[in-house]
């Protein structure tokens, strides 16, 4: 997912907030955001009690009545049978969770994808290995049809790496990091296929050092014309954005 001559445009967790309000991480969001020509869609992944890896973002299931709760206090039976969609719009069509799985055999193929796996600070080292190992299961080894990983994890990526070093793998970057940082990076872990970062951070110096090392550059998540057009200036290879349309249209104007 390295394209140095075009700056692809990936859908935020599929959500498009410049028309109807569509939960994330949704059927509906993801089918939505393929009516434009946009050639990805960012997702996260976490995993069930009973270990099936689930799109969803937040820690806590809030959202859907279940303060406190997280994904992984419930079996997959039990998620599929909670309305992730109805939380954003009364009118919106009931969905229970989607798997890894089905997102897979429904969307690849038809754009690139950018599955971000979820870790938190506290899970158990056993857990996120399993995590890793169904996602690897599901999505395969090889860097086939646009599909990559991303994760905060500098270990769960360490660990999919040894599993499956041809899947493109990206570290995401926090607002606190450097160039210095990203320097350390490269010399430590060459197996990274690319970083994405904030964009807040990014800049022309970094940007010259990842195109010199022959990294893929994405940047998150930019939603205002200004935040767009400096990726655009920039020449990142992927765009993550809630506004896919506005990042079309100034890509191509």
């Amino acid at each position: 997912m390295n394209n140095k001559n075009k700056c692809l445009i990936f859908a935020h967790r599929g959500a498009n907030k410049e028309t109807v309000a569509i939960a994330e991480n949704t059927r509906a969001a993801f089918n939505h955001a393929l009516q434009y020509p946009i050639d990805g869609i960012e997702t996260d992944v976490q995993l069930s009690l009973d270990e099936v890896p689930v799109l969803w973002h937040d820690w806590e299931l809030d959202k859907l009545g279940h303060p406190g709760k997280g994904i992984d206090d419930f079996n997959f039976a039990q998620l599929e049978q909670m309305d992730f969609a109805g939380y954003c719009s009364p009118d919106a069509a009931s969905e229970g969770a989607l798997s890894l799985k089905e997102f897979i055999d429904s969307f690849r193929g038809r754009c690139g994808l950018d599955i971000e796996l979820k870790s938190r600070d506290e899970e158990s080292r056993q857990r996120l290995e399993t995590k890793i190992l169904q996602m690897l299961a599901i999505i395969g080894t090889s860097a086939a049809d646009g599909v990559f990983i991303s994760s905060y994890s500098l270990p769960g990526l360490i660990f999919a790496h040894q599993h499956s070093p041809d899947l493109p793998l990206y570290y995401l970057l926090s607002g606190h990091h450097t160039q210095t940082d990203i320097e350390l990076f490269l010399k430590e872990y060459s197996f990274l296929a690319g970083f994405c970062l904030p964009i807040d951070i990014h800049n022309e110096s970094i940007a010259k050092l990842l195109r010199e090392r022959g990294k893929g550059v994405g940047v998150y998540t930019c939603n205002s014309t200004e935040e767009i057009q400096k990726a655009l200036d920039l020449k990142v290879n992927i765009l993550i954005t809630d506004y896919p349309q506005l990042a079309l249209q100034l890509r191509d104007s």
